[in-house]
C-alpha cells in the first residue's frame, strides 16, 4: 500500500499524550489495484435458493462489483473525511484515531460517538454536522454538540494492536482517557452495537466526568432469557406479547450472526477474504438477515436508508487500511466477554429504538437494566446502523434524550 495517512510518517513527539493532526489520501495506484482486483474476481456459482439463507446473494456482488469498479468514487468521502479535524494520540500504547469536531455555539454538550462491526467512523459522517451545527439543521442553537468519533482499535485509521488484551473494557477506559485529555470535564456518550456496549461499561468504571448515555443498542436482556434465547429453548413461561417478541427476536439472532461466531473463534484464518475486495465487501455485508436485505435493495436501485456510496465507502476504506482481521479480532477478544444484559448502570440512560434492530427492548426489561431511565422511544422505521441509515432520527432522538443533561 502506498497510501499516504499522515503524520504517521513524521517523527514521532516524544511526549505520549500529544494529538497529531491527521489527514489520509489514497494513491492512484491503490485504488488501480483495487478496480483491477475487483474485475480478476474468481466468481463460484448462483447460490441454490431463492432467498438470503445462504448468505449474500451472487447478482447483489456482481451489481456491486459493477458499480464499485465503473461508477463509484473514493475521493468524494476522502474529501468529506478530511474537511473535519481528525487527529491521532497514543493511548494505552496504541495509536487512536479520532473526528474532533467543536461547535460554533456557546456551552455544547460534548459527546463521544463509537461505531461497531462491520463499520467504521464511515457511519458516523452523517450526523456530525447536525449535531454540532444544528440550526442549520431544524434545531436550536440550545441542542448543540461538540462531537468526538474514535476509530476503535484495529478499525480504519487506529493502530492495530500488536498484543492481546484489547476487549471492551479497554477501550472504554482508552475513551476515558481521550475525553480527559481533550479537556473534557463532563461529557455524554453515544452508541450502538460494540458502541452501546463499550458505552455500558464505561458507564460501570467510574468515569465521573461520563453524566448521560444515549444507546439504540439498550443492553437489557435477563439472563434467563440470554441463556434460553442462546440454547434455542422455548421461551419462559410468564412473558408478556412485547417481552415473548423480544425473546423470539434474540433467538433468531443468535441463529443468523455465523461470521460474528467465526471471528470470534479464528478471526486470523481470514487470509483469503482480507486478500479480495469482494471478499472483504460481502464479509461485511451478511452482518444480520435485515441489514443484508436492506444493502441489497440499495443496489437493485431501490430507495432505502443507504446508498451504494455509503456501503462501499465503508468496504473501502477497510481495504485500504487492510484493517479485516484487525477488527475481526475484537470478536475474538470480546465476544464471549459480551453481556447483554442489565450491568448495574446507574447514571442516566436515553434509549432509542429502531423496530429492524437486531435486539429488541422491552419498556419492562428496559426500566430494570436502567434504572435513570430518562428517554425511551420505540421508532417507526430503522434499523441496526442507526446513524448510517436514519441520521436525521438519530440526531433528533439524541437532542430529546439527553436534553435534561445540559
Amino acid at each position: 500500500m502506498t497510501s499516504t495517512m499522515t503524520p504517521l510518517d513524521t517523527p514521532r513527539e516524544t511526549a505520549t499524550d500529544t494529538i497529531r493532526p491527521f489527514r489520509f489520501h489514497a494513491s492512484d495506484e491503490d485504488l488501480a489495484d483495487l478496480r483491477q482486483r475487483i474485475k480478476a474476481t474468481r466468481w463460484p456459482e448462483k447460490e441454490p435458493v431463492a432467498d438470503f439463507s445462504q448468505g449474500v446473494p451472487l447478482a447483489t456482488m456482481q451489481k456491486l462489483a459493477r458499480y464499485w469498479t465503473t461508477e463509484y468514487d473514493w475521493r468524494k468521502v476522502e474529501a468529506k473525511l478530511n474537511s473535519y479535524p481528525q487527529f491521532i494520540t497514543e493511548i494505552d500504547g496504541l495509536d487512536i484515531h479520532f473526528v474532533h469536531v467543536r461547535s460554533k455555539e456557546k456551552n455544547a454538550l460534548p459527546v463521544i460517538v463509537t461505531h461497531g462491526w462491520p463499520g467504521s467512523i464511515i457511519e458516523q459522517l452523517k450526523i456530525i454536522d447536525p449535531l454540532t451545527n444544528p440550526t442549520a439543521h431544524g434545531g436550536s442553537a440550545s441542542e448543540a454538540f461538540d462531537v468526538v468519533i474514535p476509530s476503535m482499535p484495529g478499525y480504519g485509521f487506529s493502530g492495530k494492536p500488536t498484543t492481546t488484551g484489547w476487549d471492551q473494557a479497554r477501550i472504554a477506559r482508552a475513551w476515558a482517557v481521550l475525553m480527559k485529555r481533550l479537556g473534557y470535564t463532563r461529557y455524554v456518550a453515544q452508541g450502538g452495537d460494540w458502541g452501546a456496549i463499550i458505552n455500558d461499561l464505561m458507564a460501570t468504571q467510574g468515569h465521573p466526568e461520563l453524566i448521560g448515555m444515549h444507546t439504540n443498542l439498550p443492553a437489557v436482556i435477563p439472563p434467563e432469557i440470554n441463556k434460553a434465547a442462546a440454547a434455542g429453548s422455548p421461551p419462559p413461561s410468564g412473558l408478556s406479547a412485547e417481552e415473548k417478541h423480544a425473546y423470539e427476536t434474540l433467538a433468531l439472532l443468535y441463529k443468523t450472526i455465523p461470521t460474528q461466531f467465526f471471528m470470534g473463534w479464528h478471526p486470523q484464518t481470514l487470509y483469503g477474504i482480507a486478500d479480495s475486495p469482494i471478499g472483504v465487501a460481502a464479509w461485511l455485508l451478511d452482518h444480520d438477515p435485515l441489514s443484508l436485505q436492506l444493502i441489497a435493495r440499495a443496489f437493485d436501485g431501490e430507495p432505502t436508508g443507504l446508498t451504494r456510496d455509503d456501503v462501499l465507502d465503508n468496504a473501502t476504506l477497510f481495504w485500504l487500511t487492510n484493517t479485516t482481521i484487525s477488527a475481526a479480532r475484537l470478536y475474538w477478544e470480546g465476544f464471549a466477554k459480551t453481556d447483554l444484559g442489565p450491568k448495574n448502570v446507574t447514571i442516566p440512560v436515553a434509549v432509542s429504538l429502531f423496530p429492524d434492530e437486531v435486539i429488541a427492548a422491552p419498556r419492562s426489561w428496559t426500566e430494570r437494566a436502567y434504572p435513570r431511565l430518562i428517554h425511551y422511544n420505540q421508532l417507526d422505521k430503522g434499523g441496526h446502523f442507526a446513524a448510517w441509515e436514519q441520521p436525521k432520527l438519530l440526531v433528533d432522538e439524541m437532542r430529546v434524550g439527553l436534553k435534561s443533561l445540559r
